[in-house]
């Protein structure tokens, strides 16, 4: 049996394609992460509740293709938005936290 010894810790990946924590590129590259993943959660509580795109947005006062820009991280996210998206929406409670 052959064994793959290019294998190497997801840590190690990110610095070298996206640089080092702290560069600029890493930065851009943590912050679209963060982005990508507030989508998804949005995404699977909308599937939990078996609500469609266009459900949540008619909940929300807004649009199913603004929905699905900010669910495929193609869209940024005003802040209110997301609270009513959560709240109005989702009928969630949105909790932020600020990490030093």
């Amino acid at each position: 049996m052959k064994t793959n010894n290019t294998i190497q810790p997801f840590a190690s990946h990110l610095d070298a394609n996206y640089g080092k924590v702290g560069s600029a590129s890493r930065e851009k590259f943590e912050a679209e992460f963060q982005a990508f993943k507030i989508g998804v959660l949005i995404q699977e509580a909308r599937k939990k509740q078996q609500l469609t795109q266009e459900d949540l947005a008619l909940k929300v006062g807004t649009t199913k293709n603004y929905i699905s820009r900010i669910e495929n991280n193609a869209s940024d996210i005003r802040l209110s938005t997301l609270m009513r998206i959560v709240q109005d929406g989702l009928g969630g409670q949105l909790k932020l936290s600020v990490e030093w």
